[in-house]
């Protein structure tokens, strides 16, 4: 399978792209690569914030506190806290 790919140009300031430089280098990655990796990165956890969101949104907040509130179980042991 060969992933299709896209290119754009970007303009960064000169102190970026030299910090880019030096620590993709550091990292022994091109800088294409280091950013390629960065922006997956970043678009994980803005996906993830994004699917917590979702969850809470969901949340039934009223069965929450009965599970909470319930009779039974064990009571905390020291080392839980």
């Amino acid at each position: 399978m060969t992933t299709r790919v896209s290119t754009f140009p970007l303009r960064l300031p000169v102190s970026l792209k030299a910090a880019l430089e030096s620590i993709s280098d550091r990292d022994g990655t091109s800088i294409n690569q280091f950013l390629v990796v960065a922006a997956a990165e970043k678009i994980a956890a803005m996906e993830t914030e994004e699917f917590f969101l979702a969850r809470r949104n969901r949340a039934n907040m009223e069965a929450f506190r009965r599970i909470l509130n319930r009779q039974g179980g064990e009571v905390p042991r020291p080392e839980d806290e």
